[in-house]
């Protein structure tokens, strides 16, 4: 990836923080949505929006949100645009949960999800007519990996290429990396923040799914995987869960084109965690720009803008036909 990060916001910390906050997401008008409820197998639902105005035989482009994510996500708009800009067409499917509405079945979603993913991108694969490309974002990043891995040679029936974004591909990793010190302090908080009461409304709905009491007192992403991500989707344990849903461990099972981009100076993704090139397929690309943050990447004059990392993910994306 050609990026250089701009001298008026320099560090991990400060270009996580402020493109989240401050910088310019779009150009043009911001993205307008279309909404669609899709019933899922096992009798819950899913909503996925879908960018309006796009050609219909135009490219269609699938994005997975990160963790506590939705449409209104920073990455989620910025790459809005830029399809929007392209003439593509893109989907935007919300993990169970994150949609705005609390989803009905006892289980909500997790980094390895791959089942989910792949049953999302069969179903736009079979609405759009023809493979398409996709992208996640963070948890949604390696969810989509772990697809491809599972997939294998067949995932070419469904998608052309496959993208992450500043994925945790070592969980247990990044888990302890994110419970010490400013990471905790900060970006632990705010993720809790909206995920113990969310996790306390399906223990309203299922009453005895989990200790609510003990989930009341989780301080550590790890101390919340074990007492609700790991037992509601059939892990034993948190540590189990981070062994088996890392996509890290299996990059090189992939048969499909695949980018893999990490900052280096991701407050989440610790560097001495990212994958080396021995370490995956021959299908695999990584980039892995020295600066950038987590989810950041922002570039031009204050207040920024966020476009250079979609468009270069696009770029790329679009190479693959």
């Amino acid at each position: 990836m050609q990026y250089r990060s701009p001298r008026w916001l320099p560090g991990g910390h400060a270009q996580t923080i402020w493109p989240a906050l401050f910088s310019r997401r779009h150009a043009g008008p911001p993205p307008r949505w279309r909404r669609e409820r899709w019933d899922t197998p096992d009798g819950d639902f899913i909503d996925v929006d879908f960018l309006a105005g796009a050609p219909a035989d135009a490219p269609l482009l699938v994005l997975f949100h990160g963790l506590e994510g939705d449409r209104h996500s920073h990455s989620s708009i910025a790459f809005a645009s830029v399809a929007q800009a392209r003439g593509w067409q893109m989907a935007l499917p919300h993990f169970r949960g994150c949609s705005g509405e609390l989803n009905r079945a006892p289980r909500a979603y997790h980094s390895g999800d791959y089942e989910e993913v792949g049953w999302i991108l069969q179903r736009l694969r079979a609405q759009h007519g023809r493979p398409l490309r996709a992208a996640g974002v963070s948890l949604g990043g390696n969810a989509l990996l772990r697809w491809a891995e599972e997939a294998g040679s067949d995932a070419a029936h469904t998608a052309l290429a496959v993208s992450s974004i500043c994925s945790p591909l070592d969980l247990a990793a990044c888990g302890a990396h994110i419970g010490r010190g400013f990471n905790k302090l900060v970006y632990t908080r705010r993720f809790l923040n909206t995920m113990i009461p969310k996790a306390l409304r399906k223990l309203e709905q299922h009453p005895g799914l989990f200790d609510g009491e003990r989930l009341r007192h989780a301080t550590t992403l790890l101390e919340f995987d074990n007492l609700f991500t790991a037992p509601l989707h059939g892990f034993r344990d948190a540590p189990d869960y981070y062994a088996r849903a890392s996509a890290k461990p299996h990059l090189h099972r992939i048969r499909i084109p695949a980018l893999v981009l990490n900052a280096r100076n991701d407050p989440f993704v610790p560097a001495h965690s990212l994958p080396q090139a021995h370490e995956v397929g021959a299908q695999v690309t990584l980039w892995q720009p020295g600066h950038g943050g987590h989810v950041g990447f922002p570039a031009g004059r204050p207040p920024g803008h966020l476009l250079t990392m979609p468009e270069q993910v696009c770029d790329w994306l679009a190479r693959h036909h």
